[in-house]
Order: C-alpha cells, then structure tokens, then sequence
C-alpha cells in the first residue's frame, strides 16, 4: 500500500517538465483521476491503520486502568477463604499452584484480576476441574504480609497452627491427590 501511495503521490505532483522527460505526462493526463483515486485510497487505508493503533492503545490503557482499579477494590475487602487463597502461595512458596477453577474464592480473585489461570486444566470426575494459577504482577505490589495476615518474621508454634487451620478445605483434598499419585 506504501507503493501504491508513493508513485500516485509522485505521479500528481511531479513537475511536468520531469514528466515529460521520463515520457509519462501523455500516459499520465487521461488517467490522473484514477491516480488520484488510488491516492485516496491509500492515505484513508494508512487512516484507518493509525485510528486503529490509536484505539488499541486506548483501549489497553483503559482495561488496565480498569484491572488496577478492582485489584485496589478487592484488596481492601478480602474475605477470609481469599485471603487463605493467597497466603497458599507464601506458605507453598510457589510462584504457580494447581487450584480448583469451581471454588468461589477462587473465581473471585480471577474476576479482580488478582489471580490468573496459566494452563495445564485437568478434570477430575470427583472433584472437579483443576488448573495452575498464579498471583498477577499487578497484584503483586499490593499483597504484603498485613493484607494477608502473616505473621511477621519466623512464625512461633501458635501462629503456624493458626495459619494451618485457616488453609482453604480444598489444599488438603488436593495434597492428599499428589501424594497417592506418587
């Protein structure tokens, strides 16, 4: 499209004495209209490509403004079993964990943009599906030990059998998997 709009834009408005040495002003007279046209078509195709890339801008920056906007919202107004969510990945230490995608704290935090499913869904007939997830970048800066409730520093005997009974119901049934598995 780039050529289409060079060489009409370079047929229009060359000097006519440079277009008749290269002997295309009697070519070029009957048709300049066409040119012209192609020239239209061209610039308003160019158009359409810089209001497009303009609106994908605008719309990412608009659905991130948005996502940051319910993780602040969601953060603030975590519900116990979400929070336990959370703290399951400070306690695993694990940057992914395989939860079930049913739970409700679970769709919850999807739907906050606080967690995200990064594949690897495996459906079992019991319990239901399962998939990896992880904690989104953006709410990583958000998550601190205060919001989740951890203690601070190495956790004494009373503390870590707290956090223990806090764990969401579903880990057990999920630790008990992984270990008849192996």
């Amino acid at each position: 499209m780039l050529w289409l709009v060079v060489l009409c834009a370079s047929l229009l408005f060359l000097p006519e004495h440079i277009l008749g040495k290269l002997g295309l002003h009697e070519h070029i007279q009957p048709y300049s209209h066409f040119v012209g046209l192609g020239l239209v078509i061209g610039c308003a195709y160019f158009c359409s490509r810089v209001f497009d890339y303009l609106l994908d801008i605008g719309i990412n920056h608009y659905s991130s403004k948005q996502a940051t906007t319910a993780i602040e919202n969601k953060i603030h107004y975590l519900d116990p079993t979400e929070r336990a969510v959370l703290r399951e990945f400070f306690l695993q230490s694990s940057a992914t964990l395989t939860l079930p995608k049913d739970d409700v704290a679970v769709k919850s935090l999807m739907n906050a943009h606080i967690l995200e499913c990064i594949g690897n869904e495996l459906h079992y007939a019991i319990q239901g599906p399962t998939a990896d997830f992880k904690i989104t970048l953006k709410a990583r800066s958000y998550l601190n030990r205060q919001i989740l409730r951890l203690p601070n520093g190495k956790p004494n005997e009373l503390e870590l059998k707290q956090l223990i009974k806090a764990r969401p119901a579903f880990i057990h049934s999920l630790v008990q998997q992984r270990k008849q598995a192996a």
